[in-house]
């Protein structure tokens, strides 16, 4: 390992002591004579959580400055006050194994604390705006992601959303995470891509000159569902209703208690639903039809605008 590494994602540089294939990574006098905005480093967090904090589950411990974070047999990692994210792997756990975990749920901790909304989805460029599709694990985020790449249509983020207090999403990763069936689905060859995990079916997907690559304020949010239909529907939520589906769709949103963010969360939630086209889009639940879903959701982008 080395402090040498470092890199660019979400508009902050990085030094990190793990190396980061995922990220674009900065040349050696990138930071200038500034420190990075985030450090991430190997050492040693403490095995029975936080000391005064509030345990949020069994593997999860807040308090107003810092989350600690354990993945059984892979590691446990600190991340405190935006600005650092310490890491204590276990013995013999692969490099992959670590990234999985830290680019997720330790990044989304960090973003929370630098004062972002976090939205579960994935970020698409449309014209000089975005558009996000949220929704839980499995509903088709990644799926549709790669669909709208396949037809030009610039990636700005994958997974983790941050949105800042100007409602605009910041560009992260340059990579859509896929299962095979998905790669698949698209006839992506994944012999070629990196497994995000040993003996994971899932893959790095590079997005490469496809990625969009400045903050863009956000236009549509949809929230994908699937139910017993025998056609897509797609479905406004206005007025008061608006609300709850962005703080249901926030990442992680259960690291908000007791990190003092809430009602920054919530202020953040407010406004960006006064911004947005948001609707519900719900397949059929056999099956997963990209291309009219694709089509619908440029229709009603094109009726929205």
């Amino acid at each position: 390992m080395t402090d040498a590494y470092r890199y660019a994602c979400y508009g902050l540089t990085l030094q990190s002591q793990l190396q980061l294939p995922e990220l674009l990574p900065l040349s050696a006098p990138s930071f200038g004579a500034n420190a990075p905005d985030i450090a991430i480093r190997l050492g040693v967090v403490a095995q029975d959580g936080l000391a005064g904090g509030k345990q949020l589950g069994p593997y999860v411990w807040v308090n107003t400055r810092s989350l600690w974070l354990q993945v059984p047999h892979v590691a446990r990692f600190l991340v405190s006050e935006g600005r650092e994210i310490l890491i204590n792997p276990e013995s013999d756990i692969d490099e992959d194994s670590l990234r999985v975990f830290l680019l997720g749920s330790a990044f989304g901790a960090l973003l929370f604390q630098r004062g972002y909304l976090v939205l579960h989805g994935n970020a698409i460029r449309i014209g000089d705006r975005c558009m996000v599709c949220v929704g839980p694990s499995g509903a088709g985020k990644s799926t549709l992601a790669a669909g709208f790449m396949r037809r030009g249509y610039p990636i700005l983020a994958d997974d983790v959303v941050p949105v800042d207090s100007q409602c605009r999403a910041l560009p992260g990763f340059p990579r859509i995470k896929l299962w095979q069936d998905v790669a698949d689905q698209l006839a992506l060859d994944t012999t070629v891509l990196r497994r995000i995990r040993p003996n994971t079916e899932k893959f790095n997907l590079p997005v490469g000159s496809a990625g969009a690559a400045a903050p863009l304020p956000v236009r549509w949010i949809y929230i994908l569902d699937s139910d017993h239909l025998e056609a897509l529907k797609l479905e406004p939520i206005l007025g008061m209703q608006r609300f709850q589906p962005l703080h249901s769709n926030t990442y992680r949103v259960r690291f908000l208690q007791g990190m003092a963010l809430k009602p920054e969360h919530l202020k953040l939630c407010g406004q960006l639903a006064g911004r947005i086209r948001l609707a519900r889009l719900t397949r059929p639940r056999k099956g997963f039809n990209l291309e009219p879903m694709i089509d619908r959701i440029l229709a009603d982008i094109a009726e929205h605008p």
